[in-house]
């Protein structure tokens, strides 16, 4: 029999992509229950190959006993586009198909904060100007009344 392909579904996250995959189904049946394949093996292998500007590259196999499950793949490059497909096996059975590609591009660290931190900084450097004209106003550097000499009038 061969196995697969899993369904596979990314998002990103800072630096890193979060990978979720779901088993394949099986076409056992016991008593008319549909059977997973985690029912049947209880223990399976999953590879994952990355795919980026700098080529493919399969990650160590790992094991599962879980029907649907995530794995987060760390230390890339933000801004940068990455594809995962995923191929489940178990020590008896090799053969198998993998998932299709799925793509999505690593996400900068903590770029949703950066608008809050543009207008907060905004606001801040509105205020410290505000103070500062007050205070030369009071120190008297700055006249808001302009006195002309009485030959000018």
């Amino acid at each position: 029999a061969i196995l697969g392909p899993p369904e596979v579904n990314i998002t990103s996250c800072p630096n890193c992509i979060n990978v979720t995959i779901k088993l394949p189904t099986s076409h056992f049946r016991d008593k008319g229950k549909l059977l997973s394949l985690i029912d049947i093996y209880e223990e399976l292998d999953y590879n994952i190959t990355l795919k980026s500007l700098d080529g493919e590259h399969k990650r160590p196999r790992q094991k599962t006993t879980e029907e649907v499950f995530s794995t987060v793949i760390e230390d890339l490059y933000p801004s940068r586009n990455y594809c995962v497909s995923v191929e489940v096996s178990v020590s008896l059975n090799r053969h198998s198909i993998p998932s299709s590609w799925k793509c999505v591009t690593a996400d900068l660290e903590a770029r949703q904060g950066y608008h809050e931190v543009a207008v907060a900084g905004a606001i801040c450097f509105s205020l410290i100007i505000a103070v500062v004209l007050k205070c030369m106003h009071a120190a008297g550097f700055i006249l808001l009344k302009i006195s002309f000499p009485q030959t000018l009038v």
